[in-house]
């Protein structure tokens, strides 16, 4: 009779692994936006531009000479992009909830899964299409001279954090 009781551990045990993973999935389909990292807490986004990787600090807009109705519109454009996407990210919890009670539940229903893993994508797309439409919106607020320095500005940065986390000219080979 131990028979049924290790067949039950083993399946506790694999729903439990294939909880795991499938939440692990669904994480990365939520498109959670990440708090600040410490390092990077002293560049100031202007208020209402707290929208990570499309805001345009203060200072640089500064450096650009950015004058004070752009920087009002910009404010506009990104505060309203933030709305957005905050309800976005509400909406991509339920669905992470959802898909993990279904993965909990006793017998898992492959099509239920499946159309949540189609409204998962499709959060994600709504998502990259109102971030790209900020983006846009910002982008034709500012000079082509004022989007040139900035992305002059952006690419450096950008070279001095990738060679900050490979000093060495590169990622690291993987090891195998």
């Amino acid at each position: 009779m131990r028979l049924p009781a290790q067949r039950s551990t083993f399946l506790k045990l694999s729903a439990a692994g294939l909880l795991v993973a499938v939440a692990g999935l669904g994480a990365g389909q939520v498109h959670a936006q990440p708090a600040a990292p410490q390092h990077a807490a002293h560049h100031r986004m202007a208020p209402g531009m707290g929208m990570p990787g499309m805001a345009i600090p203060e200072r640089l807009l500064d450096e650009v000479g950015a004058s004070a109705e752009q920087k009002s519109k910009l404010r506009e454009i990104f505060k309203a992009a933030g709305d957005d996407l905050r309800s976005q990210r509400e909406a991509g919890r339920s669905l992470h909830g959802q898909m993990l009670a279904l993965m909990a539940a006793p017998q898992v229903d492959a099509a239920a899964a499946e159309s949540l893993r189609q409204q998962q994508l499709a959060r994600h797309d709504a998502v990259t299409k109102r971030s790209l439409q900020a983006m846009l919106d910002a982008q034709a607020v500012l000079t082509p001279e004022q989007r040139a320095k900035i992305a002059e500005r952006m690419a450096a940065r950008h070279n001095r954090m990738d060679h900050r986390h490979h000093p060495h000219g590169g990622p690291a080979a993987p090891k195998g």
